[in-house]
């Protein structure tokens, strides 16, 4: 738990599949293993309900926010065991008569259930990776248009995957009062085996923040949609420290990992090299 000094994390590792309620039933066990190992912020990946590339199936089966049994159970389970809980993000229907595409959005419990604070993914995965191998997210995805910084444990800068390739988001967030980044993520195996580690490195050394990436990983299951091609994640959720050393790496497996952070890591790293207060401007290029 948080004694001010340190905070106690569980990073949650998942293999999703296209069955919301199956997902549900592994995630509140790993989340209640995390509690039980002491964990008082638990966090989970993104697409923690449902990783599906059929949209008609995805319209089916999600709803908005207001009636999300997936949102519902977890809100419960977080007042229940007193923590606080990151859910990395829930696919859901917007509402917008106007776009009917779905929203990525991130949530942020309060140890009482309450929703603290919402973020949806502002960066949009829509890249081709190989000739074999593309994703074009904003076709069924609306992306965000605001930064968050949520008041948790401790100031925390939320953001999701893609987002982690956007250096400026994240010194925006620190500079705004940010002491934990959230990176929960369905990184691509590809990429993830390339950049993953060097990237979630990287922002926590240019902020002086600590940074927590809850992660999908392995082939995901399609069973209602048995014709779709499934996706692969990388796995190996990471807690970095402020200094950029790796804290703890979840491996490819899906399960717990737990993360002890020394808070006062932060002031310190931030003293040795105060990057943040050293913004001059400039003309160009």
């Amino acid at each position: 738990m948080n004694d001010h000094s340190s905070l106690s994390a569980g990073l949650v590792q998942l293999c999703v599949s296209d069955d919301p309620a199956a997902n549900l039933s592994v995630t509140q066990g790993f989340i209640a293993e995390a509690a039980g190992a002491g964990a008082g912020f638990v966090l989970t990946p993104e697409a923690t309900n449902i990783l599906s590339p059929d949209r008609a199936w995805k319209d089916r089966v999600l709803t908005r926010e207001a009636e999300d049994a997936t949102l519902a159970a977890l809100r419960t389970q977080a007042a229940d065991l007193g923590i606080w809980l990151l859910i990395g993000s829930l696919s859901l229907k917007s509402g917008d008569a106007q776009d009917d595409r779905f929203v990525n959005r991130s949530f942020l419990i309060a140890p009482d259930g309450a929703i603290a604070a919402r973020y949806d993914k502002l960066h949009m995965f829509d890249v081709t990776i190989s000739d074999s191998e593309s994703y074009r997210e904003s076709a069924g995805f609306r992306p965000g248009t605001q930064a968050v910084v949520a008041d948790g444990p401790l100031p925390i800068g939320m953001s999701v995957c893609y987002d982690l390739r956007f250096a400026y988001l994240y010194r925006a967030l620190a500079q705004s009062g940010a002491r934990i980044l959230t990176v929960p993520a369905a990184f691509n195996d590809t990429t993830g085996a390339a950049h993953w580690e060097v990237l979630l490195r990287a922002r926590a050394i240019e902020t002086g923040c600590f940074v927590l990436a809850p992660a999908q990983t392995g082939l995901h299951p399609t069973p209602h949609t048995p014709d779709a091609r499934p996706r692969r994640t990388w796995g190996h959720s990471l807690a970095v420290a402020p200094w950029g050393e790796i804290i703890t790496d979840g491996g490819a497996e899906p399960g717990v990992t737990i993360a002890s952070l020394d808070l006062q890591a932060i002031d310190k790293a931030r003293s040795r090299v105060p990057s943040l207060t050293h913004d001059r401007a400039f003309d160009g290029p």
